[in-house]
């Protein structure tokens, strides 16, 4: 039992990365996510300058005290980690967006009879960056449904059954709402329930999935009722929201800022892994 790194912190030793231009960090003490645009010395201290998403600069002690996708690093200057780089970037290779571990010279399976239901394409969308590499060596293939309200419709045409799971996941799946009276009445369908597994999450729109720091923001603001919640979380941001191109758009860079499961909240994050094992057990 006390094999290995049994000591290492419960979020992973800190691992040193260059302080290159460009390099997105997040300070842990103060929660500041920017982009690096230039180390100096100042002091008689090295210091990182990073930029946010608005252009306001902020400078930080070079060092240790960093996240990068969930996990702490040490900034040092550029010209010495190279190595440490590559090594980096050599681990990284080896893990798929979701965390598993890349499965070498296999290729995608024939898609099986058994399917991932999302209300829509964003949804499916950010299941296919994270999880792709993981439902192609599995041969799962994931559907949009738009939206659930007639969820028992689409259960009926899809027809589950032995050897021909049917995993949905829903969006806003909270006590009280109609997607919850929806999903208790399509739960209960027979003679298709046993072979039905419907979860949910508490966002509002899969948008909400995606950790607020990595727009820079501290949380997901309250839309008021009577606005798109689309529309006005484009408007908070500053983001042009007039026609559905413009939603769009916003959309793909939210999406953009997703490179791993380190960017979305745990809620997402178990109840996909939730649906891949239904789907995916003998």
């Amino acid at each position: 039992m006390l094999a290995g790194d049994w000591k290492a912190p419960r979020g992973g030793r800190s691992t040193p990365l260059a302080a290159e231009n460009g390099v997105v960090v997040e300070d842990v003490e103060t929660g500041w996510v920017g982009a690096v645009v230039r180390v100096e010395k100042a002091g008689g201290i090295h210091v990182v300058h990073l930029e946010d998403r608005r252009g306001r600069t902020k400078a930080f002690p070079l060092g240790p005290g960093f996240h990068v996708d969930g996990r702490p690093v040490t900034l040092t200057k550029p010209e010495a980690a190279n190595s440490a780089r590559l090594a980096e970037a050599r681990q990284a290779a080896s893990r798929t967006a979701s965390g598993s571990r890349t499965v070498q010279g296999v290729k995608a399976k024939v898609a099986s009879a058994s399917r991932i239901f999302v209300e829509g394409t964003h949804d499916a969308e950010l299941v296919e960056k994270v999880w792709g590499h993981d439902l192609r060596v599995e041969g799962v293939v994931v559907e949009p449904l738009d939206g659930v309200d007639d969820l028992e419709a689409a259960i009926r045409d899809f027809a589950p059954g032995s050897g021909r799971r049917m995993g949905v996941l829903v969006d806003h799946l909270v006590p009280g709402t109609k997607e919850t009276r929806v999903v208790e009445a399509a739960s209960r369908l027979q003679p298709y329930a046993p072979h039905v597994l419907i979860v949910g999450h508490p966002y509002v729109d899969v948008w909400q999935s995606v950790r607020p720091q990595r727009l820079g923001m501290d949380a997901w603001p309250v839309i008021p009722h009577g606005t798109s919640w689309k529309h006005g979380i484009c408007a908070h941001l500053g983001w042009p929201h007039d026609t559905q191109a413009d939603i769009a758009r916003a959309w793909k860079q939210i999406l953009g800022t997703v490179r791993s499961y380190a960017d979305l909240e745990p809620s997402l994050l178990g109840r996909v892994e939730e649906l891949i094992d239904f789907v995916t057990a003998p």
